[in-house]
């Protein structure tokens, strides 16, 4: 019978032991529960005499990126900002508009604007563009002004005396 306790009692202590071990010292990791953002709005502006490619990428975040040709931009709306192009697109009657408004005439110097909106995309030619679209449109021009790195005719020099 001793025999019997000499191998149960060290394996006992061990076992608590070994369960106290695993209680010790460790923190559980914070895990974020929030999705990440969705694509609000992505406009792609291509074409045109000058060879446009502009894109702006708006995220449900209100992070916006902008990429005009090689450059690179990423500027953060606020939730009025947001908001009013919500508006803006609920008021154009964006989920009613044709998927694709090509131009009559078909030319490489014509712009081609491709907007999609939650989910639902547009894309019409220079020449054929509904004025809710256009709207929307000039919208979404500003902002690239806005948000682009500012272009000079010149290439400038930093020369310090």
């Amino acid at each position: 019978m001793r025999s019997n306790v000499q191998y149960i009692l060290p394996f006992v202590l061990l076992m608590l032991v070994l369960a106290g071990a695993g209680c010790l010292g460790t923190k559980s990791v914070p895990v974020n529960k929030t999705a990440p953002p969705s694509v609000l709005i992505d406009y792609h502006r291509t074409g045109g005499t000058s060879g446009t490619n502009d894109r702006l990428v708006i995220f449900t975040n209100g992070v916006a990126a902008l990429s005009e040709g090689s450059a690179t931009t990423e500027i953060t709306l606020n939730a009025t900002d947001l908001a009013l192009l919500s508006v803006l697109f609920n008021e154009s009657d964006f989920a009613q508009l044709q998927a694709n408004y090509p131009a009559p005439h078909q030319s490489s110097e014509l712009t081609t604007y491709t907007i999609t909106y939650i989910g639902k995309t547009v894309s019409a030619q220079e020449t054929d563009i509904p004025p809710s679209l256009e709207t929307i449109i000039d919208k979404l021009d500003s902002l690239l002004a806005t948000a682009a790195p500012q272009k000079t005719a010149y290439p400038t020099f930093n020369f310090t005396p």
